[in-house]
């Protein structure tokens, strides 16, 4: 079986992200961890890039929905 790329996409995506307005949402958090989700596991790759991602979101761009979205994500790694 070939090694799952889904963390390739979710950096792309990410990406496309940050370069629209300069900041993530709660909603486009959201999509990139679903696609980490698509094959039903969030493998060690798929952690690093997430891990990675949530750095970049500066602390006065955290409102209510991304706390949220953060405190899910935190669960589901965890899980791992």
């Amino acid at each position: 079986m070939s090694e799952a790329r889904d963390y390739l996409e979710m950096s792309y995506h990410s990406i496309q992200c940050f370069t629209n307005d300069g900041k993530l949402d709660a909603n486009e958090l959201g999509k990139i961890v679903a696609i980490a989700e698509k094959d039903g596991v969030i493998d060690s790759n798929e952690i690093r890039v997430l891990t990675s991602i949530i750095s970049k979101i500066k602390p006065h761009e955290v409102d209510a929905a991304m706390q949220q979205r953060l405190a899910d994500i935190s669960k589901k790694i965890a899980k791992v």
